[in-house]
Parts: structure tokens; sequence; C-alpha cells
């Protein structure tokens, strides 16, 4: 039998304004792992606010993200990751040996209406599912 991991595993979730994609990924995996994963999302240029239409599309599929804030990228955050995930908008992260870094290819939803993120959202939530049986091996 495997020992059980003394921490989770940390993921970071990165995109330009942390206001889209970035706050989606974090939310599907927050939700999915049921706190089994330490998650955080940030951006370079954090606008003032999430995406309303961001925000709706995730409370079509149950979560609410109505309360989030987009937050300032730090090297503090990067360095406490063991993966660090950027969201194909070509934002620039410190880089640590060490780290697992993954760049997913996604549409900005900025400026989009609810129709156009929807699938933006779904495309996130099979990221993170397969992301999940990576960090989350089944017990054999």
């Amino acid at each position: 039998m495997s020992e059980i991991q003394s921490k989770p595993p940390t993921v970071l979730f990165v995109c330009v304004h942390n206001a889209g994609r970035s706050q989606m990924a974090a939310a599907f995996l927050d939700h999915l792992s049921r706190g089994q994963v330490e998650v955080r999302s940030a951006g370079s240029a954090p606008t003032g606010s999430v995406n309303p239409a961001v925000v709706e599309a995730m409370a079509e599929a149950g979560i609410d993200i109505s309360a989030q804030t987009p937050k300032m990228l730090t090297t503090q955050a990067v360095q406490a990751s063991d993966v660090v995930i950027t969201m194909g908008c070509g934002d620039a992260c410190p880089v640590f040996p060490g780290k697992n870094y993954l760049d997913w290819k996604l549409d900005d939803p900025a400026g989009q209406g609810v129709a156009a993120v929807r699938p933006i959202r779904d495309e996130i939530e099979r990221h993170i599912r397969s992301l999940l049986t990576e960090l989350l091996p089944k017990p054999s």
C-alpha cells in the first residue's frame, strides 16, 4: 500500500487578467477535487473583477465564483506550487526547477457573451478532469 501524501498537491492557474479562464479552472479543480488539491489562480495584469459572463457560465455548472477577485501573480505563488498551468494567453511565469509547467491553449472569454463562454468552460472542465487523474491516482 502506498503512503498517503503529507500535503495535497498545489496547482496554480495563470492568465493575464485572472478574470476568466484561470478563474474557471481554479473553481472546477477546487470543486471536483473536494479539497484534495490546493488551488490558486493569478494574473500578471489582473483586472478589477471576474468576467460576468464567466460567473454566469459557472453558475450554470453549479459553481458560484461571484465572490472571487482577480489576484496578482507573485514569484512566491509559483514557488509554492507543484503544477503551474498557463491558460493559452502567453503569460510569462517565473520558472523554477522541480515544477511541472503546462500550457492549455484556450479561447479567451474576454468581451464574449455567456453563449461563447460555455464551450470554453466545458473544455476547461475536461482538462481539469484529466488533470485530476494525474494528481490523484486511484488507489490500487
